[in-house]
């Protein structure tokens, strides 16, 4: 729930105030929702299947276990 407060209704909030705010204050909305919502990561699936350079991005944002184990075992079948 705060992760949609975030985005929905404190991001446009702070979008006119000078600096980036709004645009962290989103970012963090939407790393909530990710982190919280079962729909959320069934989309950001569906993302990274058709986008792949979009979601090992968004991937390296989060800091997902996942990713970092899919990093690991593509260093280690690259190294032999």
């Amino acid at each position: 729930m705060s992760g949609w407060t975030l985005f929905l209704v404190v991001a446009p909030l702070a979008s006119p105030l000078p600096g980036p705010g709004g645009t962290v204050i989103a970012t963090f909305g939407l790393i909530l929702i990710l982190r919280n919502s079962r729909w959320a990561r069934h989309r950001f699936v569906r993302l990274k299947a058709r986008w792949p350079r979009a979601g090992a991005f968004i991937d390296r944002i989060l800091v997902r276990g996942s990713a970092k184990r899919r990093r690991t075992r593509a260093k280690r079948l690259a190294a032999n």
